[in-house]
């Protein structure tokens, strides 16, 4: 068995070299975007090759093992050897994976925005419900987790929050999160035990580097101060130190309550707002190509791309691709990955990258 070609193993150890060899270059090493940036691809590219080197040794082990059982006739090696398959399958798909991730800024890490929808408490507890998903979908992956902005619903829940979720490829797999989600339930706040139905939007985007450039001409935003809300200690709840920045244009608002300093704030909210800006024009430009394709799809609120059902059955599906589980608690507790490997191998044959 060989799939070297299709995960582009030559493609990626070339690639390698070229890193390795870019960092022998002084000029690199003074700047530090580009460093850290060259080590996020270097260790994927490390890993992906590592795990492919242990994928085909662990055939051609299942392949000698599945000729001893067959002569032998043992049944137990015979076992051993569908084991070996369930993990050859797995690997398999991880592998595919990180094949798919190959778009400009897939490498780079995320911004992820969870908004709660019309419902009040059922809404902003169903936003709470996801940002606990993507902490721990996040944790799951081994990346680091920043808590940028974060407004408590009234009664429970939150009305938004919005993360940074650092690592390689970090927005590579959430890109596959934009989109409205649905949640049906019982509802935990209704004494008479109804179903309910609630809506939340995500909204994924990139974090840019210096690079890049965004221009963003002062008559165009709105700066507003205000105080933090939820947890961070006494001293962010008695000074007007977060930032939130309106783009009257695009309509993108951002907000950074994170640092103690009102100007690091505002600092961390510009670059936010680069970034939304950024992946808004890549967005326009699909689009264009989507409509000149005749392939454009809407992504409108009620238009949801996923719903989780935990009554009257037990269901999570993505309607993008029809991919789904019967176990979404599973899914609530960060096992995204099925959903989102399913709607990258979805892009890569239908050409689309928008939901």
């Amino acid at each position: 068995m060989s799939c070297g070609g299709i995960f582009d193993i030559d493609v990626k150890t070339k690639r390698l070299q070229e890193l390795e060899q870019k960092v022998q270059n002084p000029e690199v090493w003074n700047n530090h975007l580009e460093m850290q940036k060259i080590n996020q691809e270097k260790v994927f590219l490390e890993r992906s090759l590592l795990d492919y080197k242990e994928l085909t040794q662990k055939v051609e082990d299942g392949l000698v093992l599945l000729d001893m059982a067959v002569e032998a006739n043992d049944e137990q090696s015979f076992s051993e050897v569908r084991n070996d398959l369930v993990y050859i399958k797995t690997r398999l798909e991880d592998l595919e994976l990180k094949s798919l991730l190959n778009g400009e800024v897939d490498i780079n890490s995320a911004y992820i925005s969870i908004n709660s929808g019309a419902g009040g408490t059922e809404a902003c507890d169903w936003a709470a419900m996801l940002l606990r998903m993507y902490t721990r979908w996040a944790e799951k992956q081994g990346y680091r987790i920043d808590t940028m902005s974060m407004n408590d619903g009234e009664e429970a829940g939150i009305k938004s929050a919005t993360l940074l979720i650092e690592g390689a490829f970090a927005y590579g797999q959430l890109k596959a999160e934009s989109g409205v989600h649905r949640l049906v339930r019982i509802s935990p706040f209704d004494s008479n035990a109804r179903r309910h139905t609630s809506f939340a939007s995500v909204y994924a985007w990139p974090d840019i580097d210096d690079a890049v450039t965004i221009e963003i001409k002062d008559e165009d935003i709105r700066v507003d101060t205000y105080r933090s809300s939820g947890a961070g200690g006494q001293h962010v709840n008695k000074t007007d130190s977060a930032i939130r920045i309106t783009h009257i244009p695009s309509g993108i608002v951002v907000s950074c309550q994170t640092q103690r300093s009102q100007y690091a704030n505002r600092d961390t909210a510009f670059k936010m707002l680069r970034a939304a800006l950024y992946e808004k024009e890549m967005e326009r430009r699909q689009q264009e190509l989507d409509a000149i394709a005749g392939q454009r799809k809407a992504n409108e609120w009620g238009s949801q791309i996923r719903s989780y059902v935990l009554h009257p059955y037990q269901l999570a599906k993505d309607h993008r691709t029809d991919f789904e589980t019967g176990n979404p608690a599973a899914v609530l507790d960060g096992e995204l990955n099925g959903f989102i490997h399913a709607y990258l191998r979805d892009k890569a044959l239908t050409g689309k990258t928008t939901p």
